[in-house]
């Protein structure tokens, strides 16, 4: 079947199969004292094209036209001089409006990108900038006005840890998780499944049993000062060489729990004394110092050293147990 030719700019519309391998031209003609397609200032390119376009205009002349391309087909259209110049293209998807102009050798396109001067604020519209039109890496802290990044504006995983610098995250940072600053003894504590102490409280009944705090030698005496999470405490003493004595007693406390003691040399024996006050393990054979004496609120107990061949002093082992 031959071709045919759209009614007003006579542009051939081609049948199935012909010119197959080429792009058809369809020329624009300038002719005198006639109307004529090429004199038009405003053309419009239609019809069903099934190949790429090559439309021309005369050499040499100069003149400007709005020229639209409302072609349907997924093809080229090329708008140029007859045998100059490469003129100006319309992509495969490209049916858009064009401003053209011939200065003689070719066939320029009047845009944004060869026009002069600037657009000011007052013509962008606040949907026309949008982030797909913006190159990568384009806005810098110039163009950003100080405090413009909100923490709204900012999602939980663009902040990563290799964008922090050393040391530049401080107590002000981090969330406060409920533990109270201070010391623990033999502690109770809960971690959460980010590695923080959620929770810190010093253990409970037998979580810190027979921990030693005072070992005392004789002769010396002082003050014990029981740790503020202790219930109760054992006292251990005993009178030192081969035949001293020894003791060890448990002793309920009520906090807060602060005592005297005293630890002597090489002593003898001391007797029960009346009233139950005095606790008494035996010591050496001979002598006149007991070997170690701890008060407490109702009675008090004493050691006595061993005296003679094997002159050892006195000694004071305090333990406590944690926790209520």
């Amino acid at each position: 079947m031959p071709s045919t030719y759209t009614t007003d700019l006579a542009i051939q519309l081609m049948a199935t199969g012909e010119n197959a391998g080429g792009a058809q031209t369809t020329a624009l003609l300038m002719t005198q004292n006639a109307l004529s397609t090429a004199r038009n200032a405003v053309i419009k390119l239609t019809g069903t094209i099934t190949g790429n376009q090559i439309v021309t205009v005369p050499n040499g002349i100069q003149k400007t036209w709005i020229v639209s391309n409302g072609t349907t087909g997924a093809f080229t259209v090329q708008f140029k001089y007859a045998s100059t110049g490469s003129g100006q293209t319309w992509s495969t998807t490209d049916k858009g409006i064009k401003i053209l102009y011939a200065d003689g050798s070719d066939i320029q396109v009047a845009d944004l990108s060869t026009l002069s001067g600037s657009i000011v604020a007052a013509q962008i519209t606040n949907s026309t900038i949008t982030q797909s039109k913006l190159a990568a890496n384009s806005v810098g802290t110039n163009q950003l006005q100080t405090d413009a990044v909100t923490a709204v504006k900012i999602t939980q995983s663009t902040i990563t840890q290799s964008k922090l610098a050393a040391n530049s995250v401080g107590s002000n940072q981090l969330i406060s998780t409920g533990v109270v600053a201070g010391s623990y003894i033999a502690v109770n504590i809960t971690v959460d499944a980010d590695g923080r102490i959620s929770s810190a409280t010093s253990g409970v009944a037998g979580a810190g049993m027979g921990i030693p705090t005072l070992y005392a030698v004789g002769p010396t005496s002082g003050t014990y000062t029981a740790n503020p999470a202790a219930s109760e405490i054992i006292a251990y003493s005993y009178g030192g060489g081969p035949s001293g004595g020894f003791g060890a007693y448990k002793i309920n406390i009520t906090q807060p729990y602060s005592q005297p003691y005293s630890v002597g040399g090489s002593g003898s024996p001391t007797t029960l004394g009346p009233g139950g006050s005095v606790i008494t393990t035996n010591g050496g054979p001979s002598g006149t110092a007991p070997g170690a004496t701890f008060t407490y609120p109702t009675r008090a107990f004493v050691v006595g050293a061993s005296f003679g061949s094997s002159p050892d002093s006195g000694a004071l082992v305090i333990f406590e147990n944690i926790g209520t």
